[in-house]
């Protein structure tokens, strides 16, 4: 069939909309530690997936051949974190999730520990990072009500006064690690408290892996400049239904209490 030239010349002069729009959203390079785990996967899936930043990196131990377009590894030399090698970034993602035993791959990464948050925070800071999104793991009742939703340590205060111009932390609740017993005593005791988990609140119930990367890619989307410490109860809030309004309201209580405490 013959091609009419005013179509031709119609389609030629249509915009194209798709990558321009990918052109114009990516913000800079992107490092990530702690990319292992069901969390940690799914964060690298959702950030680096959705090719919003120009490059993703990814803490590793071991060198390792890069499976995702985009995607390439930072190996970190068996030294302390002070005396690594810069590397250049602009927004940066730590979660703390252990690697599952079954992924060979997830062996090779870095994985944090929550005693190296000062110390890598520095280091990113010095690697040129802005924005830093934190995913810290909380253990269902065990933080009081007045720090849920401030600084809960130390470590934490010194994560603030790196510099950065965005700190977001996530309190994400997770499940309570197996127990081992080493006596038929402690299994007793251990079996007769476990009415006690049933007493948690719905709300510090542990929120799927997806839902808590879709929240992190979300907030490093609208959250302002300063500090925003989501709790559990508003990381749970979030996952059960639209989560940019909580959200927004999050965000925008945090504005209205600075303005109303000057």
């Amino acid at each position: 069939m013959a091609l009419d030239p005013l179509q031709a010349l119609q389609a030629a002069n249509r915009a194209v909309p798709p990558a321009t729009a990918v052109a114009t959203t990516t913000a800079g390079t992107l490092l990530i530690a702690g990319a292992t785990g069901a969390l940690g996967q799914e964060l690298l899936r959702r950030l680096a997936g959705g090719h919003r930043f120009a490059h993703v990196r990814v803490l590793s131990r071991e060198p390792m051949r890069d499976g995702m377009r985009g995607v390439e590894t930072c190996l970190c030399p068996g030294l302390p974190i002070a005396q690594w090698g810069l590397t250049s970034a602009d927004t940066a993602v730590i979660a703390f999730d252990p690697p599952r035993l079954y992924h060979g791959r997830e062996r090779a990464l870095w994985v944090p520990q929550p005693s190296d948050l000062p110390e890598l925070s520095r280091w990113l800071r010095a690697c040129g990072v802005q924005t830093l999104a934190i995913v810290q793991p909380h253990d269902q009742g065990r933080l009081p009500e007045a720090l849920k939703r401030g600084l809960a340590s130390l470590d934490e205060q010194a994560v603030v006064a790196s510099g950065f111009e965005r700190v977001i932390l996530l309190r994400s609740a997770r499940k309570p690690p197996n127990a081992r017993f080493a006596n038929p005593a402690e299994r007793l005791a251990a079996w007769m408290l476990s009415i006690m988990r049933f007493m948690v609140p719905t709300s510090e119930q542990p929120v799927r892996p997806s839902k808590v990367a879709e929240l992190v890619d979300m907030a490093l989307r609208i959250a302002p400049a300063g500090v925003h410490v989501a709790a559990p109860e508003l990381v749970w809030e979030a996952a059960q239904g639209e989560m940019q309004p909580v959200l927004r309201r999050w965000l925008g209580q945090e504005r209205n209490e600075a303005v109303a405490g000057l």
